[in-house]
């Protein structure tokens, strides 16, 4: 019998020896949250791999305790795929994820205050956190802070979050000038998808300029910027609304 060879890193692919070399190797190039820590009310992941991916992978996944047991059943049976095939978005099982609901009590929350949870694909892991407190509040853009930028570069404007967003689409937020239209530029999110930098196509022009955040923005436990994943069903949020945050470029350029 040979033994399967753990890899700890960012692309890794299945080893020809291991139970799982049936199927297809994947190179996992990222998961999300990316950062070392994730709420205990985690709704949802993401893995974005090297190549299309062809096939059913949520049956090579599994989320594992510190002492290397199984949780069992943790994700909702269903891929929600980009369309270019290589961004896989996992939901943890909503019943067990919202309080009140039967399977939560029931079965109890997936992720437990405190303690390290490891994702495995074919059994090699691919992304390790530590659970941190629930997060039932959702981001707040009023604690965001913008950077200042020089007129006249093409430096990178940097907007710190107050909590990681969900990572799947840095387009959630964009940069719009005085007159409504979108500024052209390249959009990144980094630190644990907890600041945006966007870098413009043509350099900065002196005046007033919005950051525009989609209503649809949610963070990793499913709370949108006008509402929280734990509202009442009876009392469910209104439709999505943009946030709008103004901000100027002063100066001249030199």
């Amino acid at each position: 019998m040979h033994l399967c060879r753990l890899v700890f890193a960012a692309s890794l692919a299945v080893s020809p020896g291991c139970a799982y070399a049936e199927q297809p190797a994947l190179r996992v190039v990222l998961v999300q949250p990316s950062g070392p820590q994730v709420p205990a009310n985690l709704l949802r992941l993401s893995i974005r791999f090297a190549a299309q991916v062809e096939g059913a992978v949520l049956p090579r996944l599994s989320l594992l305790r510190a002492d290397g047991t199984q949780i069992q059943q943790p994700f909702l049976e269903q891929e929600l795929w980009s369309p270019d095939g290589k961004v896989l978005t996992v939901l943890l099982h909503p019943g067990r994820v919202k309080s009140g609901l039967i399977a939560h009590d029931e079965r109890g929350p997936i992720l437990s205050l405190g303690e390290d949870v490891t994702l495995a694909l074919d059994g090699h892991p691919i992304k390790q956190w530590r659970v941190g407190p629930e997060n039932t509040v959702g981001p707040a853009v009023s604690a965001w802070k913008i950077s200042a930028v020089r007129v006249g570069s093409r430096q990178p404007i940097v907007v710190t979050l107050d909590e990681p967003i969900d990572g799947r689409d840095a387009d959630y937020l964009a940069i719009a000038d005085e007159r409504d239209r979108r500024v052209a530029g390249r959009a990144q999110l980094a630190n644990g998808e907890s600041t945006w930098t966007f870098v413009p196509n043509s350099p900065w022009r002196a005046g007033a300029y919005k950051l525009v955040a989609r209503g649809t923005l949610e963070d990793p436990a499913g709370n949108r910027l006008g509402g929280h994943f734990e509202t009442p069903i009876h009392s469910p949020s209104g439709p999505p609304v943009d946030a709008v945050i103004p901000f100027a470029v002063a100066g001249a350029a030199h």
